[in-house]
């Protein structure tokens, strides 16, 4: 097991330190990506997925640790921005010995990265993982962690959404309101039940089939659509994207007739530019990892002993945040993924300086 790269040029990539990591045996392909560590240690989830190709998976770190560094940002955390990678069908690979192999990788970053659940992984394999690490959060209750983070992610959203609502309608509520999610994993299951208990009209798809399943058994007064286009095209208030990121690309905008987007899923923005294309059409989002910071929130407060009404309170106030944002988006004249953009940056640059000042 090895190291076969590392790359810790800031004019290469933006980012601090990229670090790929291999243990043939295992079948163990990751890379771990570190955009910022201004406000402290970078944190951010493992996503185990089947690239088709390692330059997939290396975009997709770089894109998901950099939001990770912003999100947290914004979140008031004192947390920089890092994601991993791995590369591989978890359904075909995992192991528990291909996860420790990976917690040794993260342990020997001496504390610069901690890591959580993503896409295909969950607290079971974090507790796996912590078997190899100290730096791992989203354990199980078990262990002294905090559980499923997708249940404060989702009433994130959920608190985000209610802003925008306010912004666009006046009231921040969904009541009376047609929203369409797309996905019903994780966090989009969770964010149907506030949704759906604010009385709101909830359209709703997944590509798999168990949880549109689920969405009947559980929620029957949901209507189910067969894909994300026809979602998209359907006649909705709001549009949550609660699968994977680049949901909103320029023929999707075009498509588009909700007023809001706000939803759960990382990276939504298939390219820059898409903001202001939203904006053009009169469509106002919510920015991603303001809105879905919820689930880091929690993670985040496992690391000093997890508190969950301490946690959800801090992720209640995702309410006040997405406020603040859209109304400096408005004041500047900008969309509000700019407007927070520039909110994040201001935290890091001010913040990151006090580094400067020594302590003895």
């Amino acid at each position: 097991m090895g190291v076969f790269a590392s790359t810790d040029d800031p004019e290469a990539t933006g980012h601090e330190q990229v670090v790929f990591c291999q243990d043939k045996q295992t079948g163990l392909k990751a890379i771990i990506g570190i955009y910022s560590t201004a406000l402290g240690p970078a944190l951010g989830g493992t996503r185990f997925y089947p690239y088709p190709s390692e330059e997939a998976a290396l975009a997709d770190v770089l894109d998901l640790s950099r939001g990770m560094a912003y999100k947290n940002a914004l979140a008031g955390l004192d947390l920089g921005g890092g994601k991993a990678v791995i590369w591989g069908d978890p359904e075909q690979i995992k192991s528990e010995a291909l996860l420790r192999a990976y917690g040794r990788f993260v342990e020997s970053l001496g504390g610069r990265y901690y890591t959580a659940c993503d896409v295909g992984t969950y607290v079971p394999d974090m507790d796996v993982i912590a078997r190899e690490t100290r730096y791992v959060t989203g354990r199980s209750v078990e262990h002294g962690g905090a559980g499923d983070s997708s249940i404060l992610t989702a009433w994130g959203v959920f608190q985000g959404m209610r802003a925008a609502a306010e912004h666009v309608w006046g009231a921040p509520t969904l009541h009376g309101k047609r929203v369409g999610v797309a996905g019903l994993g994780k966090v989009g299951r969770y964010l149907v039940g506030h949704l759906v208990d604010d009385g709101a009209e909830v359209v709703a798809t997944d590509v798999n089939p168990r949880a549109l399943d689920w969405a009947r058994t559980t929620h029957p007064q949901v209507t189910l659509v067969d894909d994300a286009s026809a979602l998209v095209a359907a006649d909705i208030d709001v549009y949550a994207p609660c699968a994977l990121g680049g949901a909103l690309d320029d023929d999707t905008v075009t498509s588009l007739r909700a007023k809001v987007v706000t939803g759960a899923a990382n990276n939504q923005l298939a390219h820059p530019g898409v903001e202001k294309l939203l904006a053009d059409r009169g469509i106002l989002y919510a920015p991603d990892y303001v809105v879905n910071a919820g689930g880091v929130i929690q993670v985040a407060d496992e690391i000093e002993g997890f508190d969950f009404e301490r946690a959800k309170l801090r992720a209640t106030r995702i309410y006040d945040t997405t406020r603040e944002i859209l109304r400096l988006a408005d004041a500047d004249g900008v969309p509000p993924a700019v407007a927070a953009d520039r909110l994040a940056e201001r935290r890091m640059a001010e913040i990151g300086r006090l580094r400067a000042i020594h302590l003895r």
